[in-house]
């Protein structure tokens, strides 16, 4: 029974509000990223409507968890091996095409990745580092990125992205993901990526030992599972250096204090604005990303000064690596769309000493004529 009489109409409202919140329609969805879904899911512990209940133990739920837990629209699959969630494009993460720029969707990444490893009890205070980790001042570093994007979400769109990871050799570990339109449940992108581990004292690459190992791999799928499963997909194919001088450079971008993350250097989807920032403005207006990949080579600090240069890539390659037949809904790369497409090479370095930061390659798609 609910406490006090005289808190009947106060209760009766909360038990209302909280059902409606258990029950988010499709309206409700798209207006808002976060909602309570897990207090109402399989997993939760205890009752919402329970005896002697104060309305603000009936919007909390279970105790366990976080607030933010229970507010996410994310959760773990039913095997524990991935992780999912959704979320809404706001008015702040589009660009000019009203769509989600790259750099929301890189964003999107790192935080359900970051999720997901908060769901099994890794650490909040740094980017997935296991218990062993932070006892040896251990961090994870990106390695590799690679995001190939089929279809961008508008403003209001709700995508849903399911993420894994799993071990990469004796150095380091991947993670994958999958993003799904949640209304059409049509995958409109994937990606894949590669992690080190870096003392965050001595700034060294360190092998992962088998203590962190054993810690994360049984959260891993048991048998691989890839987001690219395809032979020769892009996301295995070599950057080249680029050669100087480039047909096109951007100098003098300076990191902002904005652009340093909890590890104490420039977070990572900060290199793609600034790969972006040399692209030629005739491509800009008549195309858009599809594929960009990125080998980091080198942690760059907040006193850095950095060159963006690109430079345009023969396409003769990409038939060979795009041959996909629109599996996980990437498009068949054929001879007779390669006009349609335009590849380029990029190189981020510091600025006079010339030390490479990083190597990357962005594809581009003609944009579609609105009708």
């Amino acid at each position: 029974m609910l406490k006090g009489s005289s808190n009947a109409a106060e209760n009766l409202q909360t038990l209302t509000q909280c059902k409606r919140l258990l029950a988010p329609s499709k309206h409700l969805l798209s207006r808002h990223r976060t909602a309570v879904v897990s207090c109402c899911s399989a997993t939760s512990k205890g009752a919402v409507l329970g005896i002697s209940a104060t309305p603000e133990s009936i919007c909390s739920g279970a105790a366990s968890g976080s607030l933010a837990d229970r507010l996410r629209l994310g959760r773990l699959t039913e095997d524990g091996l991935s992780y999912k969630e959704k979320f809404i494009v706001r008015c702040y993460e589009v660009g000019i095409n009203k769509t989600a720029t790259v750099e929301t969707i890189a964003n999107l990444l790192q935080e359900v990745g970051c999720n997901h490893a908060q769901s099994v009890g890794f650490s909040t205070d740094g980017f997935a580092t296991t218990h062993t980790m932070r006892k040896l001042h251990l961090i994870w570093v990106t390695a590799r990125m690679h995001i190939e994007i089929y279809k961008y979400p508008a403003w209001s769109d709700v995508v849903e992205i399911e993420t894994w990871c799993q071990s990469e050799g004796r150095i380091g570990t991947r993670r994958d993901w999958i993003l799904k339109d949640y209304a059409t449940n049509q995958v409109i992108g994937r990606a894949t990526s590669k992690w080190v581990m870096m003392n965050e004292d001595t700034r060294r690459l360190q092998k992962v030992t088998d203590d962190v190992r054993d810690e994360y791999l049984i959260y891993c799928p048991r048998t691989p599972r890839l987001a690219f499963p395809e032979e020769n997909n892009s996301s295995v194919r070599k950057i080249s250096k680029l050669d100087d001088p480039a047909q096109y450079c951007r100098r003098g971008l300076v990191p902002r204090r904005a652009d340093l993350d909890m590890n104490k250097h420039v977070n990572n989807v900060t290199y793609i604005g600034w790969v972006l920032e040399s692209m030629p403005e005739e491509i800009i207006d008549t195309h858009e990303l599809e594929t960009i990949t990125l080998d980091y080579r080198r942690e760059c600090q907040h006193d850095d000064i950095v060159d963006s240069l690109t430079s345009s890539e023969s396409t003769e390659g990409m038939n060979e690596i795009s041959q996909l037949n629109e599996t996980n809904g990437s498009a068949t790369f054929t001879k007779d769309k390669q006009e349609e497409y335009c590849e380029f090479l990029h190189l981020l370095r510091v600025s006079g000493g010339g030390l490479e930061i990083n190597r990357g390659r962005t594809q581009w798609r003609k944009k579609k004529l609105l009708s």
